[in-house]
């Protein structure tokens, strides 16, 4: 084994140009002398001196990095056909070393779970395998002009007006809508989960509080038309045309390839894990993120019960998320009840504000509202949609038809963005 690491530094040597290639770091050599080795020669090369032999035993301190005789033994063991081999084994060897570190500090601080997937998801994220031939990368082309193109820039919300507001759900960016119960927060991440996939992404769906059974209910329901209490009881309930449509309804669904996750105390670290594994396992689509919704994320520190440092860690981790995986997140925020009290139920912004820093980690933040859950009289079965925080572009009203029998969505012909 330590004739690799001979190899590795021996190369160094001989070759001083790896130096400036090699992705392995003086400090993930396993011996303190050759981490002093490769420190030394780092250190020359950025002095702009040659890191030969002959530089080296110029060195002050040559005696205790093994004289002259263990840097010439070293240089003896160069083999720059063997140097990728040799520095891929180093990093799969510090990698082992640091998982077991991780672990024995765990042990001994008992972190939560959360935390330890978190630093060994770290050490994960080290990338050796980025190289690819202009062959390979034109192979994977060749099929360009006949095939559908899956990675679109932004997804669509399926909602045209809310699209040329905010430019769809950027990669990297994180949308938060925020509602009062009841205003139907869950159908609309739905309907935006759905269209993302007809339109060619992977939707993840982290529903923390909904179970998956429901969750398809309400899918089939809106996609299908179909009345949401019908739901309880297909055979007995629905008409022969709906179950006619039924089939149908299931086949167009499949397409969307969503993905739900109801686990109810769901952590960022196990979030980002599932992410990750999907992303292997369907590599041409990118994945987008809903998670319903924000304070049931459990955090991976107990902030002594202080809910805003809480959500505060969550949020921001959520932008990493973003950030990591290059794609959308959109996370569902549940207002507090000092809306109910004003006369004018409208949410705004200072109804999210002691939900720790969301309201400045977001990109976008959306509100939802409907007058007829308030007045029950009202004519007006519309959704609004109160764009009140947006990167890209204007804030505003954009009113949506909601069908609260079967939790359907559709945008209204004649749209416009009315002013806040």
């Amino acid at each position: 084994m330590s004739m690799a690491k001979k190899t590795f530094l021996g190369s160094l040597m001989k070759a001083e140009y790896l130096l400036k290639d090699t992705v392995v770091q003086p400090e993930q050599l396993e011996s303190t002398r050759h981490k002093e080795i490769m420190r030394r020669m780092v250190e020359l090369n950025r002095a702009g001196m040659n890191v030969d032999l002959l530089h080296l035993t110029t060195l002050p301190d040559l005696e205790s990095l093994g004289g002259m005789s263990y840097l010439s033994e070293l240089l003896s063991y160069a083999d720059l056909e063997k140097f990728d081999g040799t520095e891929k084994l180093i990093l799969e060897l510090w990698k082992e070393r640091e998982k077991r570190n991780i672990l024995t500090v765990a042990a001994m601080n008992d972190w939560e779970i959360a935390k330890v997937i978190g630093e060994l998801d770290k050490i994960n994220q080290m990338k050796m395998e980025d190289h690819t031939s202009l062959q390979q990368a034109l192979s994977n082309i060749y099929e360009a002009p006949w095939e559908d193109q899956l990675h679109l820039k932004s997804v669509t919300t399926g909602i045209k007006k809310l699209d040329e507001v905010t430019g769809g759900f950027q990669s990297g960016e994180v949308t938060i809508v925020g509602a009062r119960p009841s205003m139907g927060k869950t159908d609309v991440m739905l309907h935006f989960a759905k269209m993302s996939g007809w339109a060619g992404f992977l939707p993840l769906v982290f529903s923390l509080e909904m179970p998956e059974r429901l969750i398809t209910s309400r899918l089939i329901a809106s996609t299908g038309g179909f009345n949401r209490a019908k739901m309880r009881d297909p055979k007995r309930m629905l008409n022969e045309s709906q179950k006619n449509k039924w089939s149908d309804v299931i086949g167009d669904l499949n397409e969307t390839h969503m993905q739900i996750f109801d686990g109810s105390g769901q952590t960022i670290a196990e979030m980002r894990a599932k992410t990750r594994k999907l992303m292997s396992q369907f590599p041409h689509k990118k994945p987008i993120l809903f998670i319903d919704y924000l304070t049931l994320i459990h955090s991976g520190q107990f902030y002594g019960g202080n809910s805003h440092l809480q959500v505060t860690e969550i949020s921001k981790s959520l932008k990493t998320i973003a950030k990591d995986f290059d794609c959308p997140v959109i996370c569902l925020a549940q207002l507090n009840r000092s809306v109910e009290s004003r006369a004018n139920k409208r949410p705004m912004m200072s109804d999210i504000r002691e939900s720790g820093s969301v309201e400045q980690d977001a990109d976008v933040i959306l509100f939802l509202y409907r007058e007829a859950y308030y007045d029950k009289d009202a004519e007006d079965h519309s959704l609004e949609i109160i764009v009140s925080k947006n990167r890209n572009g204007p804030v505003g009203t954009i009113a949506v038809k909601y069908n609260e029998h079967t939790g359907a969505i559709e945008e209204r012909k004649e749209q416009s963005l009315t002013s806040i």
